[in-house]
């Protein structure tokens, strides 16, 4: 920068932030409140991510392969042909177990339970090494009845160790692992506690130096129903799907930012338009328009950054209280049950606080452009001036059209790159074609309004500069339609959700072994005591469900496979489409939505990963092999990793398993609810969980709307910055039209009548900013809800307009502006005005 430009910026720049702080202060503070949310997600997420890859390799280890069930467990007969093989330098098996524990409060905790061989874990997973207690046994280590707990156990659990489905433990020393609640005993222990003698969850493999491990799988030729997966897998798949997630919040915290760039905007026009007849005089004195230009452009910058490292402070001191209140999930169920330390990021700091010090100079850019471009003789006198300069409509259709064709583009691994180009285009394009807006609307509406004064002054007012109005409006328009394009987005989904759970719970009680949701068989309910319940009095109707965890693919999560009485699926699942007809000697299996993208199960298909996967399940190998029919695709909001469903019956025939793991209860008209879970009670001496559909509702909507209040607190932010830019707009132009006011009061308008005419203006500028902000917002959560959405989560979900909302939304923003375009008014239509007209004299 030029000295000149330097000490112009010390002195004159400063004196002007010292005679406005508070509103120099909103355009640091929108900037801030931009910076500070997108970095505190950004912190948030690495951090957990961070974390639980740290927890996934302490208790995983560092093998140089994972051998692992598609499905349940395998015989340990595979551990002994995999531990001889010459290849093979280290084994350790494993054997997993997920169950609950007491903790100190009485209260039922989550609790990995790790079954491993200390003789050679270290080896491979040190990790998860048993050190005993100095007191203990050196024998500890193989005792029936000795378990070993990480931090987050010891901390948790009480002492004994009470597990729900197991033993009575006594804790003999610690492991190292971080993480969740993680107790370690010995395998052969844990086999004979979890009733699973001969089976293991995995083996892991340390090869001898040199061995190709593609070449080593290939020879082994592993059973069908085992996997062989690379280590690090888990945290990277769980990286790949939550990347998407992880974005759209990014995106969305950014909108703040984007509603930041234009309350700079609307600060610094206010400033050029006070400042308008110095700058000129600074002109006269050889500044030129360039370095006036250079000048406004620094002062958005100094903002900038002043907002850009309060908000790397702000955004800091968020991640640090949502990592210690709310753990790093954020909702989305990517890091359930990891609770990360803060890691600080210096180059995301440094991204994010250059993204803010731009956002700041790109709404700097017209007001320089505007100081830059003032007429220093008709400005010296007083003579306001509308600086806008006309665009081109046909660039807004270009812009409009080119963003309705991105729409259509695919994701780029896994992220709607072109869906986020079409909602900035859309933006864009709308916002640039108000001026084309503002007079095909009121120029057919000034002839209507040609014989009341009032009114056809503000109309006309807004139709000469319709430049200024655009410019004006813009912050209103770009918050208004972000706005309307959350509130359908978000109405959108809870509507679908309900409709969803209308579907999915049509029973009055439901019965579920405690263990179900964590996708292992610690606890399943036997057919007897199915029976026996149906036979309770009260109980009309009992159907039941097995759910099984199945992993198709090592880079993937595993999918839910539910085994249940269909019947007609288009009454008992909620469909998207019809359902296709099953052909003769097939299985129909219907699939959730993430299926089709992850796994590629479209309806019509045959799904030929299904059968490896009921290989180890089956009695005896079905005779022909079992196929299976994609038959149709379902919504499933509970399951975003996928869902098979597929009826009991075959899922019986293929496996001869009968026992479930949830059951419905339909309750006879004038049955006590209470009555009829008491006696469930008394049939099982294991603990059972009841939920009323009234209950699983209300809980849903509530973890829904707790999900989404974040984006309630944004629209509400991206509005009042926009009301904001129309206050600072509107104070811009009645400054620099003191002498209209001035003349209109000679020629006997009453002050409160040209701020009728004032306020009138407001309601004109903001009906077209309403207008146009509902247009575009109601386009962009077109993008959001049928692009975005499926291409991010792979769910889909029907449109829902709330108009009565809407339209409140867009009254309450009207009014808004009216009012504020009068208050903006009241000092320009005083006697200052009247005095101003002499000027000229």
């Amino acid at each position: 920068m030029p000295s000149p430009l330097r000490a112009l910026l010390r002195t004159y720049s400063w004196q002007e932030l010292k005679h406005h702080p508070w509103r120099n202060a909103a355009a640091v503070v929108a900037v801030m409140l931009g910076v500070a949310l997108a970095f505190s997600v950004q912190l948030i997420n690495a951090s957990a991510l961070s974390e639980f890859s740290s927890a996934v390799s302490a208790v995983g280890g560092q093998p140089d392969l994972e051998l692992r069930a598609t499905q349940g467990r395998f015989d340990e007969a595979v551990y002994a042909r995999v531990a001889t093989h010459p290849d093979v330098a280290v084994a350790s098996p494993v054997l997993e177990v997920a169950t609950f524990a007491l903790d100190t409060a009485g209260q039922r905790v989550p609790l990995k339970v790790l079954g491993v061989d200390a003789l050679v874990v270290a080896a491979v997973a040190p990790g998860v090494m048993p050190v005993p207690n100095k007191d203990a046994n050196r024998l500890a280590l193989f005792a029936p009845d000795a378990v070993f707990l990480n931090p987050a156990a010891q901390q948790a659990l009480a002492q004994p160790v009470h597990l729900q489905n197991g033993p009575t433990l006594q804790t003999a020393g610690s492991v190292a692992a971080t993480g969740p609640a993680l107790a370690v005993m010995d395998i052969g222990a844990a086999q004979d506690a979890f009733n699973a003698l001969g089976q293991l969850s995995r083996i892991d493999l340390r090869l001898r130096a040199g061995v190709d491990h593609a070449a080593f799988v290939q020879a082994l030729a592993l059973p069908s129903g085992i996997t062989a997966a690379e280590p690090g897998d888990a945290a990277q798949r769980v990286s790949n799907l939550s990347r998407a997630y992880r974005v759209n919040l990014t995106v969305l915290a950014l909108v703040a930012l984007f509603t930041g760039a234009f309350l700079v905007f609307s600060v610094l026009s206010l400033s050029v338009a006070k400042r308008a007849q110095q700058f000129a005089l600074l002109g006269v004195l050889g500044l030129t328009g360039r370095e006036r230009l250079q000048l406004v452009l620094a002062e958005s910058l100094v903002l900038g950054g002043i907002g850009s490292l309060a908000g790397i402070a702000l955004g800091t001191a968020l991640a640090a209280l949502a990592l210690r209140v709310l753990g790093g999930d954020l909702g989305g169920g990517y890091f359930a049950g990891v609770a990360p330390r803060l890691q600080w990021d210096a180059t995301a700091a440094l991204v994010y606080g250059a993204l803010g010090v731009a956002a700041a100079a790109v709404g700097g850019w017209w007001p320089a452009r505007a100081a830059q471009r003032l007429p220093a003789a008709q400005t010296l006198k007083g003579l306001g001036a509308d600086l806008g300069r006309a665009s081109a409509s046909w660039m807004s259709w270009v812009l409009i059209a080119l963003g309705l064709l991105l729409a259509l583009a695919p994701p780029v691994f896994g992220i709607p790159l072109g869906a986020y180009l079409s909602v900035a285009l859309l933006l864009v394009g709308g916002i640039t074609a108000l001026p084309w807006l503002i007079a095909a609307l009121y120029d057919r509406l000034a002839p209507l309004l040609a014989h009341r004064l009032l009114p056809m002054l503000a109309i006309e007012r807004a139709r000469r500069v319709r430049q200024s109005a655009a410019v004006a409006v813009s912050g209103v328009v770009a918050s208004l339609s972000l706005a309307v394009a959350l509130t359908v987005m978000v109405a959108s989904f809870r509507d679908s959700m309900v409709q969803w759970l209308d579907v999915v719970l049509p029973a009055d009680l439901y019965v579920r072994s405690p263990t179900a949701s964590a996708g292992n068989d610690a606890l399943t309910l036997p057919p007897t005591f199915v029976q026996a319940v149906a036979q309770i009095p009260g109980v009309q109707r009992v159907a039941t469900q097995r759910s099984r965890a199945l992993l198709l693919d090592p880079g993937k999560p595993s999918v839910a496979l539910i085994a249940r009485q269909i019947g007609d699926p288009a009454r008992s699942l909620p469909l998207v489409g019809n359902a296709l007809p099953v052909p003769k000697e097939q299985i129909g299996i219907y699939v959730s939505e993430p299926m089709v993208d992850l796994y590629g199960a479209r309806p019509g298909t045959t799904f030929a990963p299904l059968f490896k996967a009921f290989m180890p399940l089956a009695q005896t190998a079905p005779t022909p092999p079992a196929i299976f029919y994609v038959a149709g695709v379902w919504r499933d909001y509970a399951r975003q990793f996928g869902a098979i469903s597929m009826e009991q019956a075959d899922f019986v025939r293929l496996t001869g398993d009968e026992q479930v793991n949830d059951m419905a209860l339909w309750l006879q008209d004038g049955a006590q609810e209470a009555q009829v879970q008491a006696a469930v009670r008394a049939l099982s001496d294991a603990p059972l969980e009841f939920s009323s559909v009234g209950q699983i509702r209300a809980i849903s909507l509530k973890i829904f709307d707790r999900s989404f209040a974040v984006t309630y607190w944004l629209q509400a932010i991206a509005i009042a910055i926009g009301l904001f830019g129309v206050a600072a707009s509107f104070s811009a132009q009645v400054l620099a039209r003191r002498k209209e006011f001035g003349l209109l009061a000679h020629l006997g308008l009453t002050r409160r009548q040209i701020l009728t005419v004032v306020a009138g203006e407001g309601a004109a500028w903001t009906l077209i900013g309403s207008v146009a902000g509902l247009a575009l917002g109601l386009a962009v959560s077109m993008v959001l809800v049928f692009v975005v959405n499926p291409q991010s989560f792979h769910w889909t979900m029907d449109l829902h307009l709330p108009w009565p909302r809407l339209l409140l939304l867009c009254a309450a923003v009207v009014l808004a502006g009216t009012v504020t375009a009068w208050l903006a008014g009241r000092a320009a239509a005083g006697q200052d005005a009247v005095l101003a007209v002499k000027e000229d004299w």
